[in-house]
């Protein structure tokens, strides 16, 4: 006897349905999808070089600024904005070409810190503590959100604005309460109802930014 996988698990993973199916229909139908998907991410990150293009320039050159001055970079995100964090900071300490090394730290790798903040002082803090403990004034931090309102990454430009860091937001949607804060001094904001289309437009931004902030550093040569 067959049996059937209703509902939303159903859509999802067709291949579970016991009862025969069209295969080449579910094929084309995900390749259809995947189409679609491609289009969109590709036409929201052409949307952005009008919104952010000058803007991504102006950034890079006070980057290069600091990193001229002896700065760091510290990145910091929750969930998948912690794994772009990790990526942006091998990004700029260890560039995948000739390009030049630049000093940069992820604060959300040490496992043993993290949890010892959340445990005995709350989660808010695992990010403007760290900023507190290594920051100095000239220094950058790069916050990532989805929705720009992550209380601890907040907390962290915060902290950052108060020690003289410069301070960089990558959120989505509108924004959130990072466009609202007036501790960020460069926000780039990918505008989508899609946390996928946000997240993968996220990582153009902040590789568009270390690739102006190598130019800006080439050119002093």
């Amino acid at each position: 006897m067959s049996a059937g996988v209703e509902g939303a698990i159903g859509s999802l993973y067709p291949f579970l349905d016991t009862r025969p199916t069209d295969v080449e229909a579910v094929l084309a139908a995900v390749a259809r999808s995947t189409a679609e998907k491609a289009a969109e991410i590709v036409a929201l990150r052409e949307s952005l070089v009008a919104v952010h293009g000058q803007r991504l320039v102006d950034c890079a050159r006070r980057c290069a600024d600091a990193f001229r001055a002896g700065g760091t970079l510290f990145a910091l995100g929750n969930g998948g904005s912690s794994t772009d964090a990790q990526d942006l900071a091998q990004l700029f300490l260890h560039p995948p070409t000739a390009a030049r090394p630049l000093p940069a730290i992820s604060l959300t790798h040490d496992v043993a810190l993290i949890t010892a903040l959340s445990n005995d002082v709350g989660f808010e803090v695992v990010f403007a503590r760290q900023v507190a403990a290594f920051g100095r004034a000239g220094d950058i931090v790069v916050g990532l959100s989805t929705s720009g309102g992550s209380t601890n990454v907040l907390l962290a430009f915060e902290e950052a604005a108060r020690r003289g860091m410069l301070t960089i937001g990558i959120a989505g949607y509108d924004g959130g309460r990072m466009a609202e804060s007036e501790f960020v001094d460069h926000l780039f904001v990918v505008p989508s109802p899609s946390v996928h289309r946000v997240q993968e437009a996220q990582t153009t931004v902040y590789h568009v930014l270390w690739e102006l902030t190598q130019q800006a550093l080439a050119d002093d040569r």
